[in-house]
């Protein structure tokens, strides 16, 4: 007797539930049931059915005001229990802390997937004027420099498979030349590090160093975000650059990485 393949197993019902909670992420904060009933292709009784089993275990809740739906504080749970499990985050912690002390901008730890950055953790500046924090946001990895850190050390046919066939200007500063951006990934792999220079936000340099654990493999990426205006080139140059490749390097050997 054959082994069947996974696909035979999976039920319908909790494929929809699952499609059905995806629906909910960067800047979507409620969804109405019409709508998810137009993004699932699923009849309206279904998708009511649905919301109503997953708003009884808590994933999902209801805005009175509004009659729209939103995650509820079960799937924050779980997000939470995730993160506490991943080593990275264990060993990242005083590294971000540290960070802050040394330069009081603000430090986050973030993975690449899918053509995308996650930022998993962040220990935040005390300024009055900071970067909103961007724990949970997945943002493209072309325009960030977590997500060049990742992609300079991409063959090319991987960064040929996770750049997105257009890449959006998100500010007059993106680069949204193939060529030129393969150049900017050389660059980083010889330097080490990368900076996005207000390349997804106005406003907004960034500054990451790879991580890498005991297999040598890249398995997130550590960086110091700030206002242009505080983070000039100067500053980036003289301060950020031995801060970061050193929160780099650290990080990397509590995970067991040997050069």
């Amino acid at each position: 007797m054959t082994k069947k393949d996974k696909s035979e197993y999976i039920i319908q019902a909790v494929s929809h539930a699952l499609d059905l909670l995806e629906q909910f992420h960067d800047d979507v904060d409620e969804l109405g049931v019409t709508e998810l009933s137009k993004r699932l292709k699923l009849h309206k009784n279904n998708v009511f059915r649905l919301l109503a089993t997953l708003e009884s275990r808590g994933y999902i809740e209801q805005n009175k005001a509004t009659e729209n739906y939103r995650l509820g504080l079960r799937s924050l749970e779980l997000g939470q229990t995730f993160i506490k499990q991943m080593g990275l985050l264990r060993q990242a912690k005083p590294i971000l802390e540290r960070i802050v002390e040394e330069c009081n901008e603000t430090s986050y730890v973030a993975i690449f997937k899918d053509g995308y950055i996650v930022y998993l953790d962040v220990v935040e500046t005390d300024l009055t004027v900071r970067v909103v924090s961007r724990v949970g946001s997945r943002l493209p990895a072309y325009c960030t420099a977590s997500g060049k850190v990742h992609m300079a050390h991409m063959s090319e046919e991987e960064v040929d498979t996770v750049l997105p066939k257009e890449m959006k200007a998100h500010t007059p500063t993106t680069i949204t030349d193939r060529d030129q951006f393969k150049a900017e990934l050389r660059r980083v792999a010889e330097q080490g590090y990368a900076i996005d220079n207000e390349e997804y936000d106005l406003g907004v340099r960034c500054i990451a160093a790879p991580i890498r654990d005991y297999t040598r493999r890249i398995v997130g990426a550590v960086s110091v975000s700030g206002p242009s205006m505080r983070l000039s080139e100067e500053r980036m140059e003289k301060e950020m650059v031995p801060i970061i490749l050193r929160a780099s390097e650290d990080l990397s050997t509590r995970l067991g990485f040997h050069k």
